[in-house]
């Protein structure tokens, strides 16, 4: 079948948002700009990872057939976006698999800037959806899980100009949601206090002496384009930089709960929590807070309910935090 090219599609309601932003003029120079000739847009390949991470975005191919992601970002995102494509280009020259870097321009440029705003490129990779019923049971999934964070460590351990980004304090950030939730949540804040109470009762204490790494910093199943046996591409690094060593364990952990508490005890959770305790290159003191960790990064995720007011999700994320403190004795016999 005959591909449209993009002047064919303008009227198109399935791809209006790409005709508006990946217009011929637009994708011809900006195509120019990697040297690479790009001609069409496909509306009808599926991306993967959360859409907001840019303004919009397009599969695009080029001439050869060769797909593209196509990534339009706002002008005060461009020195942060910058940032990541330099630390995904290190850690592939380092010889870092089951990543994506994005393609540097003719100029040597990660981010090409046109008509007030800012674009990227990297090669578009399909993969296989998630069973979400299913997938949180699947042992070797946590073994490939396990598998990349231990490359992602050993290959950040070669690069030193990773280390200088800035660092996130998850204890700082406690505090600083605490100190908001107070003034503009202030039920929320009343239901929160004894699960804050419980983190610092020894978790907090300890969080500023707990080894450091540099971390994808949103690492869970949904940021990974899967085989039909092995990851393909992890995705969706705007988070990633130095943190405590168990930040992406943890969060993992705990979106998989999320997605079925039983999963916290299933077969994914253990076989990847088991992989990486076999390596033994994470500090006991850091597994031994392995459980208020999980407990800890879900005021992250309660703090995005609240942004979007969605009060289904935030009494829902209030009752996950609950079971993780009311189980956290079998959680770290279980895990450890």
């Amino acid at each position: 079948m005959k591909k449209p090219r993009l002047s064919e599609k303008k009227n198109d309601p399935k791809t209006e948002e790409a005709s508006v932003s990946f217009s011929d003029e637009y994708v011809a120079a900006l195509g120019a700009a990697w040297n690479i000739n790009l001609v069409y847009v496909r509306p009808d390949l599926v991306i993967q990872g959360s859409p907001e991470r840019s303004l919009s975005r397009a599969v695009v191919e080029d001439a050869e057939g060769r797909l593209f992601l196509l990534e339009k970002l706002a002008p005060k995102t461009a020195a942060r976006k910058r940032q990541i494509a330099a630390a995904l280009h290190a850690l592939a020259e380092r010889g870092l698999s089951r990543v994506s870097p994005y393609l540097s321009s003719t100029a040597g440029e990660f981010i090409v800037p046109h008509k007030n705003f800012f674009w990227q490129l990297s090669h578009y990779l399909e993969g296989i959806p998630l069973n979400r019923e299913q997938y949180t049971f699947e042992q070797w999934r946590g073994r490939a899980l396990a598998d990349f964070l231990l490359e992602l460590r050993e290959k950040s351990e070669q690069a030193p100009s990773l280390r200088l980004q800035d660092r996130f304090s998850l204890k700082r950030y406690l505090h600083h949601m605490a100190k908001k939730m107070s003034v503009y949540d202030r039920n929320i804040f009343i239901e929160t206090k004894p699960i804050l109470a419980f983190l610092k009762n020894e978790f907090l204490a300890a969080y500023d002496d707990l080894p450091e790494i540099f971390c994808h910093g949103d690492y869970h199943p949904l940021n990974i384009i899967w085989s039909d046996h092995d990851i393909r591409c992890v995705i969706d690094w705007e988070f990633s930089g130095p943190k405590k060593e168990l930040y992406d364990i943890a969060n993992l952990i705990g979106c998989v709960g999320m997605e079925n508490p039983n999963a916290l005890l299933g077969e994914l959770t253990q076989a990847f929590v088991r992989r990486l305790q076999t390596s033994r290159i994470f500090s006991e003191k850091s597994w031994r807070y392995l459980p208020e960790f999980v407990l800890a990064l879900r005021f992250a995720w309660l703090a995005e309910w609240l942004r979007q007011r969605d009060t289904g999700m935030i009494a829902l994320e209030l009752d996950y935090m609950k079971l993780l403190v009311d189980n956290k004795n079998i959680l770290q016999k279980t895990w450890l």
